[in-house]
């Protein structure tokens, strides 16, 4: 018989909160290196599979895309299944993904996975922010944030340079199987630690369906719109403009469902509305150049992929060091400072790869990768409690699944964008090395200016009277 919640919290006390923490973190750390481990070895997938640019990115950008639309389920879910069975469901999903992805003999069997992969990770990757606002009073939910995402780093640091040995020794297939153990200790965890009776449970009305039908289509169809701007023109724009009514639909919908799937009385909140607005623009950035940066190295420095995927290392260390320092930094300045603070720096790492990498040595791009990474520890706890701070208890479900998703989508269409605007800078440049060069020192520049856009955005995230 699964342990109640009561049972649980005389058994471990004060403790409890941390080991529900560190249940959820174990399972979104292998969410997040099941996003980022496989971008090392899109050259070598390309190579296997006979794949073009425009198509590779697909691996990545699919993962995306289905994580962004199953992350507004997850409140459902919670109200729906609870805590304990809506988190054991999603690390089955990721367990199926990796295994099966692993043994894939042919491009829709590979996309396939990483589409049952993504759902799982975008179900799983909002609980741990609502387990902190839920568990964690006001003065300790910068430091429990801080905890868990120094963790949760740890995984697109390691990842991608466990990932580069991996294809280098073992192949391409070996990257799916490394959520594997994450898995199996969250399930083994999950058994002992989460509760049967959810204090997350409640009255779960119907999932708005209609709505996730409409953002489904409008996120498939923008990106697939874009995707095809190099080529069929009228394709793209019979896509971007379906995608376009699609989204324009889904948000009147949501204005009058009575459950809806987002609640747009979160934007009334300027904090809110701002946060989002900030994570979307930075996830376009951020995942475009966590996709970029391994191809780069790859393709245009002729590096291996352990040491494409090593040059990540040292910032993603330095990454894990700075995240508890900016938690408890964020209980005590304004978000908005931290944020945009964290973005210049973020800004500034991918415009001096643009400006130097045609002479820069292996250890100069590692420093530009570790000014990056200091950005984004300050960025990252900051912007999740910045954008929530003020919202009323029942709408903080939907605000965590919502900016989550909104930095996904984001992400997705990040990711996109830069293997479009690559492959047009390629075609435009020279064959040779030099010219392969430019192409990429344009396409960090554009990831560069979007970093510098969202700064202005979150200069805004300050502290406004909630609406009356």
């Amino acid at each position: 018989m699964p342990p109640t919640l009561e049972q649980l919290r005389a058994r471990y006390g004060d403790r409890y909160k941390w080991w529900v923490l560190l249940t959820v973190l174990i399972g979104t750390t292998a969410s997040i290196l099941s996003s980022t481990i496989v971008n090392v070895a899109i050259p070598d997938l390309s190579r296997y599979f006979h794949l073009g640019q425009e198509r590779a990115q697909w691996v990545s950008s699919g993962f995306m895309l289905a994580m962004t639309i199953s992350m507004l389920s997850t409140p459902w879910l919670l109200l729906r299944f609870g805590l304990r069975r809506t988190y054991t469901g999603a690390i089955l999903l990721l367990l199926a993904g990796g295994v099966i992805g692993g043994f894939s003999v042919n491009v829709p069997m590979l996309l396939s996975m990483r589409v049952v992969e993504g759902l799982a990770a975008g179900i799983l990757q909002p609980i741990p922010v609502i387990v902190i606002m839920r568990a964690f009073s006001a003065k300790e939910q910068g430091r429990a944030l801080g905890i868990f995402t120094f963790g949760v780093v740890l995984a697109p640091a390691l990842g991608p340079s466990v990932g580069g040995f991996l294809v280098e020794h073992y192949g391409w297939r070996s990257i799916f199987f490394v959520v594997v153990p994450f898995c199996l200790v969250s399930l083994a965890l999950t058994r002992r630690i989460l509760a049967v009776n959810s204090p997350l449970m409640g009255d779960a009305k119907a999932l708005d369906w209609k709505g996730l039908l409409l953002i489904g289509i409008s996120t498939i169809t923008l990106i697939n719109g874009l995707v095809h701007l190099r080529g069929d023109g009228w394709q793209a724009a019979i896509l971007l403009a379906v995608g376009g009514l699609t989204l324009i639909a889904f948000i009147a919908y949501q204005l009058r469902a009575e459950q809806p799937l987002m609640r747009m009385q979160l934007f009334g909140f300027r904090q809110f509305s701002m946060g989002a607005l900030v994570a979307f623009i930075y996830g376009m950035g951020l995942f475009g150049s966590t996709y970029l940066l391994p191809v780069y190295m790859q393709l245009a420095l002729h590096y291996t992929p352990s040491q494409a995927g090593l040059i990540l290392l040292p910032a993603g260390l330095v990454l894990a060091g700075v995240i508890p320092l900016a938690g408890h930094l964020t209980d005590r300045f304004p978000p908005n400072f931290l944020v945009a603070g964290g973005l210049a720096l973020l800004a500034l790492s991918f415009a001096l790869m643009a400006l130097g990498s045609s002479a820069g040595s292996y250890f100069l791009l590692m420093t530009w990768a570790i000014i990056g990474r200091i950005g984004l520890g300050f960025v990252l706890p900051a912007l999740s409690l910045g954008s929530l701070r003020g919202l009323t208890p029942e709408l903080i479900a939907q605000g965590s699944s919502t900016i989550n998703f909104v930095r996904q989508l984001g992400g997705a269409i990040g990711i996109s964008l830069v293997g479009i605007v690559l492959e047009w800078r390629l075609a435009a440049r020279t064959a040779d090395t030099a010219g392969r060069l430019r192409a990429f020192d344009d396409t960090f520049l554009l990831v560069a200016g979007l970093c510098a856009l969202a700064i202005v955005a979150a200069w805004r995230m300050r502290e406004a009277p909630q609406p009356q």
